[in-house]
């Protein structure tokens, strides 16, 4: 992958790009060029407008793209979406350009940082003061995974070009967060991420919903698989082993051996070297303290602790809610479908990075975290008026709820492999 120097682009387009059954010089990608609007960026449908908070800047790298328009004999995959909802929330996302709120205020992002430098140097302080026993060694390691999945959610505003104006300043600092303090890729994450947001909880596009057969989600996967008699793994006891594959797996495991190899098979060298910066510093720090294979156990343990918090937040917001195929429905609609959020504390915020606004977020994908909570009473008033469901749950009903999720899907998959 290259440099994301237009935003994410590249994934919204491939995200909207017909399926098989529709060929693509027949769609013409009207989607994304509906000359029939004029310019191809102003026209541009909700999805690309939300990610991208230049529009003159990126037009110029669509213009090559732009083949022309449906003819209106030819079939259209916007069938789904309703004219009023998308009047009504470009004329919310108006309220909210006027209110400011994708203003930045650069002191909260700077107090963020400051506490992730200073969790690291709390945690490096313990272990030199008391020692490399126990009681220090697990203190540590869980002070650091509180500064990683910290740093996680801080490279994720940074990733949504949310913090300052220039998307340039946004790239650069993108990757030092999740580059040096994290030993990510930011190349990888803008990948997989924004093809997330373009089409959340759809298969085949969002790749967060991609279990490679570990896992059947919703209700139309497991029915399917259950169908074709398909039994990877167990999928009604999915509930119970999610608790030793999902949370302490991840990232220590997975995510840790795919974002090196995308940056070797890819070469994103640039991003390889923020990376081998991370794990430099990381290894001259606490080899002084662990030796070689100690510092590698240590820095897998904190990988261990920081995956549980990274996958609990995630997926409260997202697994819960439906999971199907395509449904081409309008921008507003299709987001909460796929997204739920989570009642707001100081804790709450800071423990999700603020993802316990994933509605908004969804929504207003560059606005600045901390004004997230601003634009909510908006979007349900506009929720309310369109009878569209609003959900927002206490946190610890919303952890539970991937639980029960996983169970429900379960339950229908060894249904229909029994019986259908």
């Amino acid at each position: 992958m290259h440099d994301w120097a237009a935003g994410p682009c590249v994934c919204v387009l491939l995200a909207s790009i017909p399926t098989p059954q529709t060929p693509l010089l027949r769609a013409s990608l009207p989607p994304l060029h509906p000359a029939s609007v004029g310019h191809p960026i102003t026209g541009q449908q909700d999805a690309f407008r939300a990610f991208h908070p230049d529009l003159k800047f990126v037009g110029k790298f669509l213009k090559p793209l732009l083949i022309g328009e449906l003819a209106p004999e030819e079939p259209s995959q916007d069938h789904g979406k309703n004219s009023k909802i998308i009047e009504d929330f470009r004329a919310l996302k108006k309220t909210a350009e006027d209110m400011n709120l994708f203003k930045t205020n650069h002191v909260f992002f700077l107090l963020l940082l400051a506490h992730i430098i200073a969790l690291e140097s709390i945690a490096w302080f313990t272990v030199f003061y008391f020692g490399n026993g126990w009681i220090p060694t697990l203190i540590t390691a869980f002070v650091l995974a509180t500064s990683q999945a910290q740093a996680g959610w801080l490279q994720h505003d940074y990733g949504h070009l949310s913090v300052y104006r220039k998307p340039k300043w946004n790239h650069l600092v993108h990757k030092f967060v999740i580059g040096h303090l994290k030993g990510a890729s930011a190349n990888w994450w803008n990948h997989r991420h924004f093809q997330h947001h373009a089409k959340p909880n759809i298969f085949h596009k969002d790749p967060d919903v991609n279990m490679l057969h570990v896992f059947v989600l919703g209700e139309w996967q497991p029915i399917e698989y259950g169908k074709k008699k398909l039994k990877y793994l167990p999928y009604n006891h999915q509930h119970e082993y999610f608790f030793l594959i999902g949370p302490p797996l991840l990232i220590p495991m997975y995510f840790q051996y795919q974002i090196i190899m995308t940056m070797i098979v890819h070469k994103n060298w640039v991003d390889l070297a923020w990376a081998i910066s991370y794990y430099i510093r990381f290894f001259v720090t606490y080899i002084p303290f662990y030796g070689i294979l100690g510092a590698l156990l240590f820095l897998n343990f904190i990988r261990f602790l920081e995956s549980h918090w990274f996958v609990w937040v995630t997926q409260m917001n997202h697994i819960v809610m439906e999971i199907d195929q395509e449904a081409y429905r309008d921008w507003f609609s299709s987001q909460l479908t796929a997204t739920c959020n989570v009642e707001q504390s100081f804790f709450n915020d800071w423990f999700s990075g603020h993802l316990n606004f994933q509605i908004e977020h969804h929504l207003f994908p560059t606005m600045p975290r901390h004004n997230l909570h601003k634009i909510a009473p908006l979007v349900k008033s506009l929720c309310a008026k369109h009878g569209i469901e609003y959900q927002e749950k206490p946190l610890l009903r919303a952890l539970l709820d991937i639980i029960r999720s996983l169970r429900k899907s379960g339950k229908l998959w060894l249904d229909a492999y029994l019986h259908k």
